[in-house]
C-alpha cells in the first residue's frame, strides 16, 4: 500500500499541514526534533511526495535539466550522466536530459511546462539561454572550471606534449567530421596549436574525417608527408587512421603515431594497441553532481572552482 502524507504525520504526530512545508524545504520553523521525526517517519514509511504536488507548493518541481551540448561525444559523456542521474536520484531530484539547440524557444516551452528546480550546463550557457532562464526565474548552474584551466584545453595539451617528447615535430589534429556542433573539437584544436606555437613548432595540419576506411585514407592523403604525430578528437577517430595506415602501408608508429582520447576497449584490442588518453568518469561525475546539489542546497559555501582533471596517458604502441 502506496503511504500518503497522512500516514506520515500520524505516524510523526504532527500536522499533514507540517509533513508538507517539512518535506517541501520549508520546515525552518519547526524544532529540530520535529523535523527530524517527520524525515524519519518519511524514510520508515518509503513515503514519495507527489510530483505534482510538490512543484505546486515549491513553485517548482524535483527535476534538474542538464544541457547537452548537440556535438560528437562517445560514451565516456553518457556515462558520466549516468552517474549523475544517481548522485541526484540520492537526493529526491530527477536529471532531465536534453540536448541544446540553436533555437531557445523548445526550451521555453519546456521550461514552461515543467518548472525545472534548476537547469545544468557542463559546458556553459549562450546569452540566450541566460535570458530565457532569466525571464523564467529559473536557477541556471553552470559547472566551475576545474582548478588549473579547462578541461577540454588540457587534453589538447596533453596529447601535444606527448607527441613533442616522443620526438614528433610535424603535428597533426584529426576531427570527426560530423553535421553536429564540433564545440569540443574546436577547443582542443586551438589549444593544440598553442602548444605548438609555443614550442617553437610549425601550425599543425588539420584532418577532417568520418569513420569510414575511405575517407579516413583520404585524410591521411592530405598530409603532406609521412613522419606525423597525430591527436585525434576521440578513440574512433584514431582507430580509422590507424586502419586507414595499413592500408596505405604506412608502419605505426614510424611513419605515423597516433594518440586517441576515452580508453576504449576497442582501442586496446588493435594492432598495435591504440595509445590514448583517459580519465576518472566516475570521480567527474560525482563531483559535479555534488556541486550541483551544492548550489541548490548550500550556495554560500560553494567553492567557484572544481578539483583538476587527473588525466592518464594509456601508453599502447602507436606512439
Amino acid at each position: 500500500m502506496v503511504a500518503t502524507s497522512e500516514d506520515v504525520a500520524r505516524r510523526a504526530g504532527v500536522s499533514r499541514g507540517a509533513v508538507s512545508q517539512i518535506l517541501n524545504g520549508r520546515g525552518a520553523r519547526f524544532s529540530a526534533g520535529t523535523r527530524e521525526r517527520v524525515q524519519l517517519a518519511a524514510a520508515e514509511l518509503d513515503y514519495r511526495p507527489s510530483v505534482a504536488g510538490r512543484a505546486l507548493a515549491r513553485g517548482s518541481s524535483d527535476i534538474v535539466i542538464a544541457l547537452i551540448p548537440d556535438t560528437t561525444f562517445g560514451g565516456n559523456l553518457q556515462d558520466l550522466f549516468e552517474s549523475m542521474t544517481d548522485e541526484f536520484a540520492g537526493h529526491g531530484l530527477t536529471l532531465l536530459l536534453r540536448l541544446s539547440g540553436t533555437s531557445t524557444t523548445s526550451l521555453d516551452h519546456l521550461l514552461t511546462g515543467i518548472k525545472p528546480r534548476a537547469v545544468l550546463s557542463l559546458t556553459g550557457f549562450s546569452d540566450e539561454e541566460r535570458a530565457v532562464l532569466e525571464e523564467r526565474g529559473i536557477r541556471g548552474l553552470e559547472s566551475p572550471a576545474p582548478t588549473g584551466g579547462s578541461p577540454i584545453h588540457d587534453i589538447a595539451k596533453v596529447q601535444a606534449r606527448h607527441l613533442i617528447d616522443r620526438g614528433h615535430r610535424r603535428l597533426a589534429f584529426a576531427h570527426l567530421r560530423d553535421e553536429r556542433q564540433e564545440f569540443y573539437g574546436r577547443a582542443r584544436e586551438e589549444a593544440f596549436a598553442a602548444v605548438c606555437l609555443a614550442e617553437g613548432l610549425p601550425a599543425p595540419e588539420v584532418l577532417s574525417l568520418d569513420l569510414g576506411l575511405p575517407d579516413a585514407v583520404e585524410a591521411l592523403r592530405m598530409l603532406p608527408a609521412r613522419g606525423f604525430g597525430v591527436a585525434c578528437y576521440n578513440d574512433e577517430v584514431a582507430i580509422a587512421l590507424l586502419a586507414a595506415a595499413r592500408e596505405i602501408d604506412w608502419a605505426v608508429p614510424d611513419d605515423l603515431a597516433i594518440i586517441g582520447m576515452d580508453h576504449l576497449l576497442l582501442g586496446q584490442l588493435t594492432s598495435p594497441p591504440l595509445t590514448t588518453i583517459e580519465y576518472d568518469q566516475t570521480t567527474v561525475a560525482e563531483g559535479a553532481g555534488r556541486w550541483a546539489l551544492a548550489v541548490l542546497e548550500q550556495p554560500s559555501e560553494v567553492s567557484a572552482e572544481a578539483p583538476p582533471l587527473q588525466l592518464r596517458i594509456i601508453q599502447g604502441g602507436t606512439t
